[in-house]
């Protein structure tokens, strides 16, 4: 007989809803193998089947856009609501779709990470829609001024249609949602003895010295490596394919292998402010260097979570872009509180769905 059907949407925006939502898809399986699973997104599923090592269905359909960045700091606000009013006009055709879809398919339960759509594409084919998100699209959108006041609204208005938020720590106050449930950090888990990754790549940097340069999916281009060079007893590592080729920075491939990974090698990493990063290193216990990123609304919040919890360093975009990195040499700020933050929200939200699908 076969198991129920969990279809999990998730938004199409950088990598780091498709790391945390992939992560619970996988704890899914891990408890329940019979689970049959859909992804829903135009994530890479190169990306995916990194977190889900067991079999799942990719559907590669979007139903949001976030916001349109040229890289992970550089935002194209025009487009991105020429774009949004676009899938508000569309929205009876697309739901109308996805609703046979899932008819079809057979679908149990839709989890969101977090497309506003998702609560009527679900409700249309009379299934629940349960959500994962520490901020709301409509929270974000506001912030950009009174031209997305209307699609902030319109936003709203799908998110009070979810059934049950799974909040995650480092949140927005998400009024939006009648029904609001707190849990702890997602992420992935290392795959990876640090001794066995030393030894493959032959690494003799102490940990203290050792940097992880992470900002998400999108990258940066204006990354100045040449620093780097200051530092020659260091060792920095990278998913950056561009970047230069340079004694003490070590290059690393982006299948198979994951930020999560490499993050016990390293005492620190340097990070933008994002979610599964800020997340995964936390619950790792890994310091993290950040460039505060006041335009975006998400990021003074994650940053003052961050601070609460993790040893930590802020670095003005100046000191990053203009500097000489001397903040590498800075000790850091240790966190603002010694309450523990919960660390298992993927086991949490994977258990919930588990018990409601049995």
């Amino acid at each position: 007989m076969p198991g129920p059907t969990l279809y999990i949407a998730i938004t199409n925006h950088g990598f780091g809803h498709a790391t945390r939502a992939a992560s619970v898809a996988a704890e899914v399986k891990a408890l329940r193998p019979d689970v049959d699973l859909v992804l829903a997104t135009t994530a890479p599923q190169w990306l995916l089947d990194d977190y889900v090592l067991a079999a799942y269905e990719y559907r590669p359909v979007a139903f949001d856009i976030g916001v349109l960045q040229a890289d992970s700091l550089s935002m194209d606000l025009p487009a991105t609501l020429a774009q949004l009013q676009q899938i508000q006009a569309h929205q009876a055709e697309t739901v109308a779709a996805e609703a046979a879809y899932l008819r079809q398919r057979g679908v149990d339960l839709v989890l969101a990470d977090i497309p506003p759509l998702a609560t009527a594409i679900a409700h249309a084919a009379d299934i629940p829609c349960w959500m994962m998100s520490n901020f709301g699209w409509d929270f974000i959108y506001r912030d950009f001024g009174s031209a997305f006041t209307a699609t902030a609204d319109w936003i709203g208005a799908c998110f009070g249609q979810c059934d049950r938020l799974f909040r995650l720590p480092f949140h927005e106050p998400m009024s939006a949602f009648p029904q609001v449930e707190d849990v702890g950090l997602t992420g992935g888990t290392p795959r990876y003895r640090a001794a066995d990754l030393t030894a493959r790549w032959h690494l003799q940097t102490p940990r203290s010295r050792t940097v992880l340069l992470t900002f998400g999916g999108l990258g940066l281009e204006a990354i100045p490596y040449h620093h780097l060079a200051k530092f020659p007893d260091w060792q920095f590592l990278t998913f950056d394919r561009d970047a230069p080729d340079l004694a003490n920075l070590l290059k690393l491939p982006r299948r198979g292998l994951r930020p999560v990974d490499v993050m016990p090698l390293c005492g620190r990493i340097v990070s933008k402010p994002g979610f599964s990063t800020f997340s995964e290193a936390c619950r790792l216990g890994v310091p993290i260097v950040t460039i505060p990123r006041d335009d975006f609304a998400e990021g003074p919040v994650l940053v003052r979570g961050m601070q609460n919890y993790s040893w930590h360093r802020i670095v003005s975009p100046a000191e990053f872009f203009q500097g000489e990195w001397e903040f590498l040499a800075q000790p850091l700020h240790p966190p603002r509180t010694t309450d523990a933050i919960a660390q298992h929200g993927s086991e949490q939200i994977a258990q919930a769905i588990v018990d409601y699908l049995t």
